[in-house]
């Protein structure tokens, strides 16, 4: 198993601090997801139905004609891979490691990027990989470059993959209406933007050829019927997800503001992280987790990922830690994110 955010019972026990008083800044999950109601007793009696109004939901939302739901884009993340012969893959050397995982697992060659390389290897690849917003650097890639890059792949038989993770905050940088095409795939989740992460619902938004043989991957049945009923309603709910935009801006403000206080200047972002280098990094996150506070490091390059706190007296206290950080933080030296 990859190591990721959010292990708060792993660090409960290697710091001996109760689960209840930490902070969980470590997994970029919105703190003030959408506000889930009390689920009809009906629904817990159910199978779930492909004919629901989750799809419907979720065509409108992304405003994309094909789509699968699956459980949560980890599962496609997993699949995928084997739905294809032997590739040459391109992906970024620092993101998110699941995808660099499981294409190695199905024995396709790994060609591994900074930023600057992608546009150049891309004639040398049948498969290019991406984040976008890119996790945990926040680097984009405007829409208009990546259609040409998916129109190029496409034409030799070759995939773009876009994991969006991070993007429903900024709709603008999405791809997922141009995904009816071939060669162009789109992963999107409802765990980040709506901090619905423990429903388990994603979508693979692709041409359908492709969405019939993941489907017949997975089985029936990927997503239970709580989490269909939850993640339709939350993809109908327009007015939170237009104020939570709103929101999600001004605490990532905040949040970049209150870490440059303490001299950790922000090197790259989303709406719902900070990315920060800093040569001490895994002394910082140590630190700061003797005080319940749990953020994500990273070794290549040093670095921490800072997920928004959700409320002004989760920032005090981040404020506090960081202060006694200080002797750790005063020299600081960025370092350059490593390639092979």
């Amino acid at each position: 198993m990859l190591e990721h955010g959010g292990r708060l019972r792993k660090a409960s026990i290697e710091f001996g601090i109760p689960l209840e008083k930490w902070i969980d800044l470590s997994t970029g999950i919105n703190p003030s997801g959408w506000p889930a109601p009390t689920l009809p007793q009906s629904i817990w009696q159910r199978l779930p139905e492909d004919d629901d109004h989750l799809i419907c939901a979720a065509k409108d939302y992304y405003n994309a004609e094909n789509l699968l739901p699956v459980s949560g884009s980890q599962a496609a993340i997993q699949t995928l891979p084997n739905l294809r012969k032997r590739s040459k893959v391109g992906m970024l050397a620092l993101a998110y490691n699941e995808h660099q995982y499981a294409w190695k697992k199905y024995g396709h060659d790994l060609i591994l990027l900074s930023e600057a390389e992608l546009r150049d290897h891309l004639p040398n690849l049948d498969v290019l990989v991406l984040c976008n917003p890119n996790n945990p650097t926040g680097f984009r890639v405007e829409p208009g470059r990546l259609m040409k890059w998916a129109e190029q792949l496409s034409s030799i038989g070759g995939w773009l993959v876009i994991d969006e993770a991070f993007v429903d905050s900024s709709p603008e940088f999405s791809v997922a209406s141009e995904t009816g095409r071939t060669g162009l795939v789109v992963l999107r989740s409802l765990g980040k933007f709506f901090g619905l992460a423990g429903a388990r619902v994603g979508f693979v938004l692709a041409w359908q050829i492709l969405l019939d043989e993941l489907q017949n991957e997975l089985g029936p049945w990927p997503i239970s019927t709580p989490s269909r009923w939850l993640a339709t309603a939350a993809l109908n709910d327009v007015q939170w997800q237009n104020q939570n935009r709103q929101i999600l801006k001004a605490k990532k403000s905040k949040l970049v503001e209150l870490l440059a206080n303490h001299q950790l200047n922000a090197q790259g972002e989303s709406d719902l992280f900070t990315w920060v280098q800093h040569q001490n990094a895994k002394a910082i996150a140590n630190q700061l987790a003797e005080q319940a506070i749990l953020v994500r490091y990273f070794d290549n390059p040093s670095s921490l990922r800072f997920g928004l706190p959700g409320s002004d007296e989760t920032s005090a206290k981040l404020d506090a830690a960081l202060n006694s950080c200080g002797s750790l933080i005063q020299t600081y030296r960025p370092q350059a994110v490593c390639t092979p």
